[in-house]
């Protein structure tokens, strides 16, 4: 069964970018490739994965890496180019698109790559099982939100990795009041 995943990487107040879109922070902190957590590690449960526009044209300027070979969903109003065969473009509400990637995921997992504003719009549509979040040492004030939205999360699983704590929720639902 496909399971959508929100891996991504935080620092400590909530943020995946700062102001200008950069990560510098997140690359001054030491990290085990191989240890818990890794990209390597999650990716071997991945079939597709999904991103925003933002996200997209951040991993074209600065890390394709990130960018794997796998049928890979861009969501956006923008015209943009594809970096590879693998890439497609769609708009609308994830629901819209929900039976086209988990085609292209044959089984396997959907990467929900970010940011955070796509997250919580595939979270709000039930579409999203798990978040995974590696927090690294350092607060930035102000950036680019974690997660959009209001959401009950219930902690799964906890683990350190060198300078990071890497921790795992399920989605439980839209924030309810006690």
């Amino acid at each position: 069964m496909t399971r959508y995943r929100y891996f991504a990487a935080s620092t400590l107040d909530g943020f995946l970018a700062d102001d200008e879109h950069s990560l510098a922070w997140l690359f001054k902190h030491d990290i085990d490739e191989n240890g818990p957590g890794s990209t390597a590690a999650f990716l071997v449960d991945v079939g597709a994965q999904v991103m925003g526009s933002s996200t997209y044209m951040w991993v074209l300027e600065h890390d394709r890496e990130w960018l794997p070979e796998i049928p890979t969903f861009v969501f956006t109003h923008r015209s943009l180019e594809a970096a590879n065969e693998h890439v497609s473009f769609v708009a609308g509400d994830p629901v819209d698109h929900r039976g086209a990637l988990e085609s292209a995921a044959s089984g396997r997992d959907v990467w929900v790559m970010g940011g955070g504003g796509i997250a919580a719009e595939f979270a709000g549509a039930g579409m999203l099982d798990e978040v995974v979040v590696s927090i690294a040492p350092v607060t930035l004030g102000s950036g680019k939100p974690l997660f959009g939205g209001a959401f009950d999360l219930q902690l799964t699983g906890c683990e350190r990795n060198r300078d990071f704590v890497v921790v795992r929720y399920d989605v439980q639902g839209p924030l309810t009041s006690p």
